[in-house]
């Protein structure tokens, strides 16, 4: 009353290509579905379906039941005289829950005798990695129904198509196990065939059969032993007090062996190594003897190795600051002589200034103290031109004294103008006073650095440049103003030319009981590696849109003129610190104090 159910095998059948096949026959393996198995009147669904349970070592899945059915069918043509087929019969054997073939294939793969007392064979048809048929014993002693394979076998033998001939885990036990893949009609892998053993006992005889054979090895060693302990006594017995003498000697013991009751190859022996120890201990006097010597030699040349070795570790280092201090110096003599021509050549526009604000002064009267501030900073600025200049003629005089020169334009600046005033701030003699010994001039640096920071304030207005200032406690320092606000400015106008837009930088000071510095920060472009041994000389330049490369190296002359040190540190893209460092004013050294008593006298 129905059709054959659409399937490879049906397809294959009905190909008239195949009426030559064998007996007009065609089977093979079929899954049905649900909707498929229910329209045979005799199977129901408790021959089919049944429920999934949760097995060790097999792989996660979502399902739990099965619902299809493995069947075996055969499709075989009834065919007349003509041999026209009239009919077709189809048989199939359902092999979910049909434990008969199960129970005979493992009645004829296991017969009686064949395994090991304890163990028991199995046969199981599974569909996918689902037994649904088996005579694998679960824990409760009931067929193993729905029990899944491992996971290592599934990989195996379903996803790769092997054959599995191997140790595997089944259901709760191991066993010596065969599997193979069971393909449907279409050559798809459908199930498995599985038959195995339970390996437990076989583990037991092997560890059994491992026990007997050590005992035996065991057993026929510890004779051997005896006998050949028994044997060699007598002959070992020379050895042994051989091996004490020797024990003896390697712990610092004077011992000797002896006679012994043996004129064989072992007594000469033993009497050959009594001769031996005797000249060894002779020698070794002598070697002892000799390497006390040795040692006080070598401790002696050590010493002098080591105090030459420190004597020339001196050298070199003098040698190499001598000569960066050479180099610096025969840089800055060019400089001199090249600047000499310049700073001549300045004053004389500078005289010119002075005179016309005289007049300046004059013409506007009273009206003056409107713009009195200004007018004292434009002063003030040209006599800072002038010790600028002259200060740069010290360059291209040879053999001139740099200290006394250095006091000569400070007096001579101080006395010239002695009302002078920065923008808004105190007195220029106040920040550069002279000490009470008239040695050098005394200054503030936390206010001269103040009173200098409007010199550059619309240069940082222009880029929108934030600058912080921060004073440390400090003592004062022997160094001139003018000279002072040179170098300052010089590094705070690199500063400037290395930061970005809105950049920052920072200033600050500090002291101790020696020293004082101030430190000029900023987060700008900074110097690659290999210009930072070149940036104070002359004329170096790098990266800068205006500038002549002076800057650096007159501050660097400027800073050493009084006796201190000028360092950089710089990282690209994250900026640059200069720090300047003074001793303090009561660090005075010789040749300072001598000049000032030379300037009083003249």
């Amino acid at each position: 009353p129905w059709d054959m159910p659409s399937s490879v095998l049906t397809e294959k059948f009905l190909d008239t290509s195949l009426h030559a096949l064998p007996g007009n026959a065609l089977s093979g393996i079929e899954i049905y579905s649900r909707e498929t198995w229910s329209k045979q009147e005799r199977v129901s669904s408790d021959d089919v379906v049944f429920s999934l349970i949760d097995t060790p070592r097999s792989s996660p899945t979502t399902r739990v039941a099965e619902d299809r059915a493995m069947i075996i069918r055969v499709l075989q043509r009834v065919v007349d005289a003509n041999n026209q087929t009239i009919a077709v019969l189809e048989g199939g054997i359902l092999l979910n829950k049909n434990f008969k073939i199960v129970d005979e294939i493992r009645d004829l793969v296991y017969v009686e005798g064949s395994l090991l007392e304890g163990s028991w064979g199995t046969v199981t048809v599974f569909l996918d990695d689902v037994r649904i048929s088996t005579n694998v014993p679960s824990a409760d002693k009931t067929r193993a129904l729905g029990t899944r394979v491992s996971a290592e076998v599934r990989k195996s033998v379903l996803e790769q198509g092997e054959t599995w001939i191997a140790s595997a885990f089944v259901v709760n036990d191991w066993y010596i196990s065969a599997y193979e893949p069971i393909l449907d009609v279409a050559g798809k892998k459908v199930g498995m065939l599985y038959a195995g053993y339970l390996q437990e006992p076989y583990r037991l005889a092997l560890q059994k059969g491992i026990a007997l054979i050590s005992a035996m090895l065991i057993g026929g060693s510890l004779l051997a032993i005896a006998a050949a302990v028994h044997g060699a006594q007598s002959m070992f017995k020379p050895v042994e007090a051989i091996a004490r003498v020797i024990r003896a000697t390697a712990l610092g013991e004077r011992r000797r062996i002896g006679k012994i009751d043996s004129a064989d190859e072992i007594g000469e022996l033993a009497g050959q190594f009594d001769y031996m120890l005797d000249t060894l201990e002779q020698n070794q006097s002598r070697i002892e003897n000799d390497a006390m010597q040795l040692e006080e030699k070598v401790h002696s040349r050590t010493a002098e190795l080591e105090q030459q070795n420190h004597r020339l570790q001196e050298s070199i280092l003098l040698v190499h600051e001598t000569r960066q201090r050479l180099a610096m110096a025969e840089k800055l003599a060019a400089l001199g002589q090249l600047t000499a021509g310049v700073a001549h050549e300045i004053n004389n526009p500078t005289a010119v200034i002075l005179g016309n604000m005289d007049i300046l002064i004059e013409e506007i009267g009273e009206a003056r103290s409107s713009v009195e501030v200004e007018i004292d900073l434009i002063i003030a600025q040209v006599y800072r031109i002038r010790s600028i200049t002259d200060r740069l003629l010290q360059y291209s005089r040879p053999g001139s004294d740099s200290s006394q020169l250095e006091m000569l334009g400070q007096a001579g600046f101080v006395g010239e103008n002695p009302q002078i005033r920065t923008n808004n701030v105190q007195p220029v003699e106040r920040l550069n006073a002279v000490s009470p010994s008239g040695a050098k001039p005394i200054l503030d640096i936390n206010q001269a650095i103040k009173d200098s920071l409007h010199l550059v304030s619309h240069e940082l207005d222009s880029k929108s440049i934030g600058l912080e200032l921060n004073c440390g406690v400090i003592v004062n320092v022997a160094v001139d103003l003018q000279e002072f606000q040179q170098v300052l400015v010089n590094l705070i106008t690199n500063a400037i030319d290395a930061v970005e837009q809105e950049g920052r930088i920072w200033v600050s000071t500090g002291s101790d009981e020696s020293f004082v510095w101030f430190e000029v920060k900023d987060d700008g472009v900074g110097i690659e590696e290999g210009d930072l041994q070149r940036v104070f000389d002359p004329f170096f330049t790098r990266g800068k849109e205006r500038g002549t490369g002076l800057g650096l190296s007159v501050s660097y002359g400027i800073v050493s003129r009084y006796e201190g040190q000028i360092e950089v540190e710089s990282r690209l893209r994250k900026g640059t610190v200069f720090t300047v460092i003074f001793p303090a004013s009561d660090v005075l050294n010789e040749a300072g104090q001598t000049a000032s008593s030379d300037l009083e006298s003249a």
